[in-house]
């Protein structure tokens, strides 16, 4: 998998902007990425250093739409811990 497939999308949620306080970032990941992938990924695309990534599977839920049951697929989530002081400008002012 390319480092580039890894990362899916910043994950914006309330809790994730408290982490940020902490210097914690969530973003949603590919299904099939391992920590080392993701802490590549993310050291690559905004060249700051990774602490640790601890990965979080979202089972997926069924819905009603109407009179019929539709299934919403999981996702993987990935919080990654930088290094002290360091942090991702995309996350700024969010």
């Amino acid at each position: 998998m390319h480092l580039y497939e890894v990362l899916r999308e910043p994950a914006i949620t309330e809790k994730g902007t408290i982490l940020q306080a902490e210097g914690k970032y969530v973003f949603k990941v590919a299904d099939k990425a391992t920590k080392p992938q993701i802490k590549q990924a993310v050291e690559a695309a905004f060249k700051v250093k990774v602490l640790s990534v601890n990965i979080i599977r979202i089972s997926g839920t069924k819905k009603r739409m109407g009179n019929r049951m539709v299934s919403v697929p999981g996702w993987k989530k990935a919080i990654v811990t930088l290094q002290p002081g360091d942090k991702i400008e995309l996350f700024e002012g969010v």
